[in-house]
């Protein structure tokens, strides 16, 4: 029998969650070990960039895959469930540089105060396993394997474009450049080419499209984006002569994925920076500014659909390889020299973007491709490009041909003339992982005196990157500091590789290491294998490409380093929403919005609980934006530790898990949020209530299923109803706002239940150790407390809920005794009536037509035909 006093009946979340927590630090109960004997589970969520606080997307990211690792470690499986921290990055910088302190510094402040509050929120980690990435410990390997990438011919230097800040004269990432500026100066970001290294993720390129086909239990989604990223096409590279050899040049050679429309070429367009282009320009000062122009322009693929499409001749011209016909070459802003040969053939009756460059210059736009019927009277070449594969039309002897035959024939006659040959192109291009940055790791290359690269031996790794710096935010401090970059690569004096790495390389390899991390090595086969791979990755739809698919990437790299085996990281994928909340806005007296704190704001609502009216503490009404992302921009973020100091961790849980499926958005309410909290005091307090009756009995009547009466067996019912629904909720369909809702009616149910005999109170118990094992993984913090007062752990400790046996289900207690039929006259409900399970159709249907409602609906009618559905409805047909 459990601990009998209940003379504090109150709901204390704090106490409750302090005391919990020690039990599982003092049992270490979370840390996981190698079992051959069992069934793994490794349950994985994104690891957080330690910007300083949780964020409720955290919260809900790491409730979602703690629910899970609860949940299987109750069904026997041996789980591991780790955590760390994404540390290097862009924003430590930042921060150093307004804090006036040192990125690490910053960094590892940040990791302390967040490990905290995870550890508030109870995720039950296994924190022997933790990294940070910026430790070097962890960037060693990473620099390591680098090497063994390098000696494999994978990694390369080249040129490569990058933002340039012409004022501080640095690198920019993206997320730095607004509106076409640097985020410091102000000034206008230039686009410019320096060295950069390269991995060769373009050799995967096929291995990571068709391994997306074992992806079965991603979302259609991520596997969709991943493909198109991939971008697999099947073309012809055409070869077109010059008229003139130009700056050594005699051959353009373009891809096209429709060689059937080659006869429709009537421009051949090349990139500002193609060397056609750039000398041209040296005898035109026109043409050097507009190259100097198309530095700036914006590379994504949305930007160059929509933007203006600009050019100009560059007064050389080629010989089409089918018709000998000239053709002239322009410079075309919408022509990038990093994709392929930085030259494309333009056909402007067929792409729209040829069309829209066509018809600014008043270029020919030449129809080589039949309308169809369909469409033939909405089809106007003048006013848009036909882009649909149909019959070849204007195309000499390929005239009347399909798409299919015609794209066939045309290959085959290029091939013949050596002018073009099949082939398979990716959209995906090779990975660029050099980063200007200081807080990241350093790229362990080094260059002789005469220009050559070199691996970094193994024995003098890692390369260092030094923690005590002071940021001046212009130049990184390993690029200022010449002494830094001076080391000896086999006796000889070499430069080191002043460029870190881009951090999607250690967020990349991360959950191997956490399945495996020794001292001496990048894994160790063996114990990685046994984990790996990942059984449940949780994280954020925007990472669904490019982390995703670098992951992807890496995996096969371990994998043909024979470090795992398998081809995958990731088993299964769950991509939570984001969370949202009430905004708030006024306007200052230039129209420009001031976003208040939902917790700032007074709210008054109309009766349908809508917003009718929101003021500030001093009266100012404030304008209610809707409910949208949480974030800072919009100050409404709601801290998890404020909710957490008013509630306890079990109602944020709770409510998180609650409110909305997890890959829909949640939004946040501050009412949901006390509704879970009255919930499980509620349960508190009757499981409170129930240990003070057993006590009063002298102890828990035992259950006797064969004596229980009609409203028992219902009440019995529901309870393994319940833990059937709940077990495939949490387990095969993941829903856990049912699983939540279900276990609620329980509840309810278990209040209303009468307490007359001592089955009554048996079943009670039944009901609420049910419960406990239930909501374990959602809330864990009640339940240990709920679990040891119902006497499900002994007084010498043993017994943990934590690696109980799930609850099973009682087939026998699902059977039921009776039914509740509907009946129908001619289709509408009249009656409902109580009857045997095992009911026979002829009794089911006689029963029926006696139904006191049902006779004046029949009377004076002919009964045409009564239908039985078992168990569920009688329909009457009368006339």
């Amino acid at each position: 029998m459990a601990n009998t006093d209940h003379t504090e009946n109150q709901y204390d979340p704090q106490a409750v969650e302090k005391s919990a927590q020690t039990h599982w630090d003092e049992t270490q109960i979370f840390a996981a070990k190698q079992d051959d004997n069992r069934e793994k589970f490794y349950c994985l969520s994104m690891f957080p960039y330690p910007s300083g606080r949780l964020h409720m997307g955290h919260v809900r990211n790491y409730t979602i895959g703690d629910v899970v690792s609860r949940f299987h470690r109750m069904q026997g499986k041996n789980v591991l469930q780790p955590m760390g921290w994404d540390a290097f990055g862009l924003p430590a910088e930042n921060a150093a540089i307004n804090n006036k302190s040192a990125p690490a510094k910053w960094t590892y402040q940040n990791i302390d105060y967040m490990k905290t509050q995870l550890n508030s929120l109870g995720f039950g980690y296994d924190w022997s396993r933790e990294l940070a990435t910026c430790k070097q410990d962890y960037y060693r390997w990473e620099q390591w394997f680098f090497t063994r990438l390098f000696d494999k011919g994978l990694v390369y230097k080249k040129n490569a474009t990058v933002n340039w800040d012409p004022v501080d004269q640095t690198v920019l990432a993206n997320e730095q450049v607004i509106d076409g500026r640097g985020w410091r100066s102000g000034a206008l970001v230039e686009q410019k080419e320096i060295p950069q290294w390269f991995i060769k993720i373009t050799n995967y390129a096929e291995q990571l499209l068709t391994d997306l086909d074992k992806l079965s239990e991603w979302p259609q989604q991520v596997v969709t984006a991943q493909r198109n990223w991939i971008g697999r096409s099947e073309g012809v590279d055409v070869t077109f002569d010059l008229s003139a050899e130009t700056a050594g040049i005699s051959q353009i050679e373009v891809y096209t994925t429709r060689p059937d429309t080659l006869y429709g070429v009537s421009y051949l367009a090349v990139a500002a920076q193609h060397p056609l282009a750039l000398e041209m320009a040296k005898s035109n000062p026109d043409m050097t500014a507009f190259i100097d122009e198309c530095k700036n322009t914006k590379t994504t693929e949305a930007d160059m659909a929509t933007m203006e499409k600009r050019g100009m001749p560059t007064g050389l011209s080629a010989i089409h390889p089918l018709t000998g016909e000239t053709i002239p070459i322009w410079i075309a802003n919408f022509v990038l020299m990093s994709y392929g040969s930085g030259a494309v053939m333009s056909v402007p009756a067929h792409d729209q973007r040829d069309w829209e460059f066509a018809t600014k210059y008043q270029l020919p736009i030449l129809q080589v491709v039949e309308f169809t019927p369909n469409d033939a009277d909405t089809a106007d070449i003048s006013k848009a490009a036909y882009t649909e594969k149909n019959t070849l039309m204007n195309s000499a002897e390929y005239s009347g041909l399909s798409f299919k035959d015609g794209f066939d024939a045309i290959a085959e006659k290029l091939a013949t003339l050596g002018k073009g040959k099949k082939s398979i192109n990716y959209r995906l291009r090779d990975w660029g992982v050099s980063r200007q940055r200081y807080w990241g790791a350093p790229i362990p290359v080094v260059t002789n005196e005469n220009g050559e690269s070199f691996a970094v031996n193994a024995e003098d790794l890692p390369v260092v990157l030094p923690e005590d710096v002071v940021m001046d935010g212009v130049t990184s401090p390993i690029k200022a500091d010449p002494d830094w970059a001076k080391a000896t690569h086999n006796g000889q004096p070499v430069t080191r590789e002043t460029d870190t790495f881009d951090t999607f390389m250690e967020s990349s390899w991360y959950y191997a290491r956490y399945a495996s991390a020794p001292s001496d090595a990048m894994l160790d086969p063996k114990e990685a294998n046994y984990w790996l791979p990942v059984d449940q990755y949780i994280g954020g739809i925007e990472h669904a490409i490019l982390h995703l698919l670098y992951a992807r990437f890496f995996h096969k790299l371990l994998r043909d380093e024979d470090l795992v085996t398998s081809d995958e990281p990731f088993k299964k994928l769950l991509c939570q929403g984001m969370v949202l909340a009430d905004a708030f806005f006024t306007k200052d007296e230039k129209g420009k919005e001031i976003w208040h704190a939902p917790t700032d704001v007074i709210v008054e609502k109309d009766d349908k609980g809508r917003i009718a009216k929101a003021t500030l503490a001093d009266g100012t009404e404030v304008e209610h934006a809707g409910m949208i992302k949480m974030g800072k921009s919009k100050n409404n973020g709601i801290d998890p530790q404020a909710v957490i100091d008013i509630y306890g961790a079990d109602t944020v849980r709770l409510f998180t898990m609650f409110a909305a499926p997890p890959e829909q958005t949640l939004e946040w309410i501050d009412s949901g949020v006390e509704g879970s909290h009255r919930f499980l005091k509620r349960f508190w307090r009757l499981a409170n209530e129930h240990c003070e009756l057993c006590e009063s009995k002298g102890g828990v009547p035992k259950l006797n299923k064969a004596s229980l009466n009609k409203t028992q067996k219902a009440l019995r019912r529901e309870i393994h109803q319940t833990i059937e629904k709940v077990t495939d909720d949490l387990g095969r369909r993941q829903t856990f706002n049912t699983a939540v809702a279900k276990v609620m009616e329980l509840l309810n149910s278990l209040q209303k239940a009468e307490m007359l005999d001592d089955q009554d109170i048996a079943l009670q118990r039944e009901g609420l150790m049910a419960m406990v094992q239930l909501l374990n993984p959602i809330t864990p913090h009640i339940c240990e407390a709920l679990w040891t007062l119902l006497g499900g752990k002994s007084a010498d400790g043993k017994g943990e809920l934590q690696t109980s046996p799930w609850p099973q289900v009682d087939a026998s207690a699902l059977v039921e005794d009776e039914k509740l039929i509907v009946v129908q006259v001619n289709g509408k409900v009249r009656a409902k009536m109580t009857v045997a399970a095992d009911i026979s159709s002829e009794q089911a249907q006689e029963e029926a037509l006696a139904q006191e409602n049902v006779q004046p609906f029949i009377d004076g009618k002919t009964v045409r035909k009564v239908i039985y559905i078992a168990g569920k409805l009688v329909n009457i047909v009368a006339n």
